[in-house]
C-alpha cells in the first residue's frame, strides 16, 4: 500500500503548551496520523491525562516552563528516553489577553511593564529557548520540523471598536500590545531560522491563526462575524488539518512561509 504524503509514521512530535484547546486537537490530529506526540506544559490537565489514557503508546507528557532552559534540557533527555529522538517541534504554547483579566484591562498607557515582560518572556523567549533547546538537536541529526503558531494580531492590529462592550467596573477593555508584538515577532523568528537551518535538513514554517470559538461575550461573537468574511469564528478542530499538512512530506519544500488560516480576515 503507498503511504499517504500525510502519514506522520515515525515522527516524534513535541508540541508545547499541549494541555490548552489547540494543543490537545493538534496533539490528536498527529496521533491519528500514525505520530507519536510529546506534550510539554505548565499544567497536566484533564486534556492531558485523556490523550495518556486514550493513546498510551503515542502520546507521553513532560511538564516543563518553556521559559526556563534547564528544564527544557530535563525534557529532551526524557524524550529519547520516551520515544527515541524527536523530529518535529510545534511552538504553541503562548499567553493571549483575554477580556476581563485583572492586570492587563486598561488602554494602552496603562500597560504595567510586568504585564508586557510576562506576555514577551512567554510568547517570545519562550520559543526562543524551545527553538534552541530542540532545533540544536535537529540539526545534529540533520533532520527536523519547526512549526511556529502566530496571530492574525501579528499581521495586523487588532479592531479596538470589537471589545466595546466588554468592560468591567466601567473600565474599557484594550486588547494590549504585547500579545500583537510577540505574534509579529514569530514572522520573522522563523525566517532567520528556515534560513539559518535549511543546510541542516530543517523547515521552519509559521502557522497563522484566527479566533477560536469559545465563551466569548455575545456582543463581541456578533462584532466578529460582521468582520469576517466566513462570518463565524473557528472551531478548535479546524487549524489541525494545517499542523499535520505543515509536519508531513506534503509541505516538504516549504520552509521560511506563513500559512494564514484566518476565515478571510487579513484578506480585506
Amino acid at each position: 500500500m503507498t503511504r499517504s504524503i500525510f502519514d506522520l509514521s515515525g515522527e516524534v512530535v513535541i508540541i508545547t503548551g499541549s494541555s490548552g484547546l489547540l494543543g490537545f486537537e493538534y496533539s490528536k490530529a498527529v496521533i491519528q496520523n500514525h505520530g507519536k506526540v510529546i506534550g510539554i506544559d505548565i499544567v497536566e490537565n484533564e486534556n492531558s491525562k485523556y490523550l495518556k489514557a486514550k493513546f498510551p503508546n503515542s502520546f507521553s507528557f513532560i511538564k516543563a516552563d518553556i521559559t526556563k532552559k534547564l528544564e527544557l534540557i530535563d525534557a529532551l533527555i526524557k524524550i529519547k528516553e520516551i520515544f527515541g529522538e524527536p523530529t518535529a517541534l510545534v511552538n504553541n504554547a503562548a499567553i493571549d489577553n483575554p477580556p476581563l483579566n485583572d492586570s492587563i484591562t486598561g488602554c494602552f498607557e496603562e500597560i504595567s511593564e510586568e504585564s508586557w515582560d510576562e506576555v514577551n518572556n512567554v510568547n517570545l523567549k519562550g520559543v526562543f529557548l524551545a527553538c534552541q533547546v530542540f532545533g540544536s538537536e535537529f540539526a545534529s541529526n540533520k533532520r527536523g520540523n519547526i512549526i511556529n503558531i502566530s496571530s492574525i494580531y501579528g499581521l495586523v492590529s487588532p479592531d479596538q471598536s470589537m471589545y466595546d462592550s466588554i468592560n468591567k467596573d466601567k473600565k474599557r477593555f484594550f486588547k494590549p500590545a504585547a500579545y500583537s508584538v510577540t505574534k509579529s515577532g514569530i514572522l520573522n523568528f522563523t525566517r532567520y531560522l528556515a534560513e539559518y537551518w535549511a543546510k541542516d535538513n530543517i523547515r521552519v514554517n509559521t502557522l497563522t491563526l484566527a479566533g477560536v470559538k469559545g465563551n466569548q461575550d455575545k456582543d463581541f461573537l456578533i462584532k466578529y462575524k460582521q468582520r469576517i468574511p466566513m462570518g463565524r469564528m473557528a472551531e478548535s478542530h479546524e487549524y489541525s488539518g494545517a499542523i499535520v499538512f505543515l509536519l508531513s512530506n506534503a509541505s516538504s519544500y516549504m520552509t521560511g512561509s506563513n500559512l494564514i488560516i484566518d476565515g478571510g480576515w487579513t484578506a480585506i
